[in-house]
């Protein structure tokens, strides 16, 4: 039993929302699936958008996205595609508990950032509001403040010397004991203070971080933190099963004007491609993929047409 949309979006995050936004008001028969897991889940407060100088939260913009999108006739369902089949006529989109038909892909699953299991409890009520894991958004969050860097190996020493342009106050701890060669002389001479410890205990209440507790059972206090263990998962196994062209870093490569991948008919859009990870990046690759989504079915719509002439 199978369902036919022009487009499904496979991924309901920020650009997959701005993407469903700008279809339906081309009145486009879209289904967005959402897993319910992603970036914009965890965020407590976006600080850097435009309109929002408080700040926002992932969920608040996720929760009016959804709502804005349905107003146009966008269909949800929260489930994981587990597989994406090319057809002569469009793709099979499998789920776990179902199968789809659709003329258009859009690719938008995200990136999910490396953070220990034993650390996710404490930390993720802190993300966005105390805890960060992009300088180039959150940066100016921890300026002329005391900061923990919590990380591992050299992602952690290298994101901390980044936070040198913001603060002089920082303190790096490589929870998982990695190796930092050279970088080890680089910290010390920028005066950022090392340990290399694993953490026993975040202390953090009602998202405010205030620091951590140490193996050796050393408190390290700091009033903000950022987050860097590397090794972050890029959900692009259904792009590449589809023989999607992935860089090295296992990001998408997309056209530039249009975020069509080398795979006809199948885009992406978001974190998963090859650029900075801002929110508002996102809004506006998931837009211009809907813009070129819709190009695409009109030229597919005149083909049958005239194919029945």
């Amino acid at each position: 039993m199978t369902d036919k949309y022009d487009c499904v979006i496979i991924g309901g995050g920020i650009a997959g929302l701005q993407a469903a936004i700008q279809l339906g008001r081309y009145k486009r028969n879209v289904l967005v699936i959402d897993s319910n897991d992603g970036r914009s889940n965890l965020c407590k407060n976006y600080q850097n958008i435009l309109g929002w100088p408080a700040g926002i939260s992932g969920q608040t913009l996720r929760e009016t996205g959804r709502k804005q999108a349905k107003s146009y006739g966008i269909q949800f369902v929260e489930d994981r595609v587990i597989q994406c089949q090319k057809e002569l006529a469009g793709f099979h989109v499998i789920t776990n508990s179902y199968t789809y038909e659709a003329t258009t892909l859009l690719l938008a699953t995200g990136v999910v950032d490396r953070v220990p299991l034993e650390l996710q409890q404490e930390l993720y009520p802190c993300m966005g509001k105390t805890v960060y894991v992009c300088p180039d958004c959150d940066g100016y969050e921890v300026n002329n403040r005391r900061v923990l860097v919590i990380g591992s190996g050299k992602a952690g020493a290298n994101l901390s010397l980044v936070l040198t342009y913001w603060t002089n106050d920082i303190t790096y701890i490589n929870h998982d004991k990695k190796e930092i060669g050279s970088l080890a002389n680089t910290l010390m001479q920028k005066e950022i203070t090392y340990k290399e410890e694993a953490i026993k205990k975040v202390i953090a209440e009602a998202g405010m971080l205030k620091g951590v507790v140490l193996q050796n059972d050393e408190a390290v206090y700091a009033e903000r933190g950022f987050l860097a263990f590397g090794g972050n998962k890029v959900r692009t196994e259904l792009g590449h099963d589809l023989g999607v062209e992935l860089l090295e870093n296992q990001h998408i490569a997309v056209n530039p004007r249009t975020k069509e991948t080398n795979v006809s008919n199948v885009w992406a859009a978001g974190d998963i491609v090859a650029h900075s990870e801002q929110v508002t990046l996102a809004m506006g690759e998931g837009l211009q993929a809907a813009i070129w989504i819709h190009k695409r079915l009109l030229e597919l719509d005149g083909k049958k047409f005239f194919d029945k002439k």
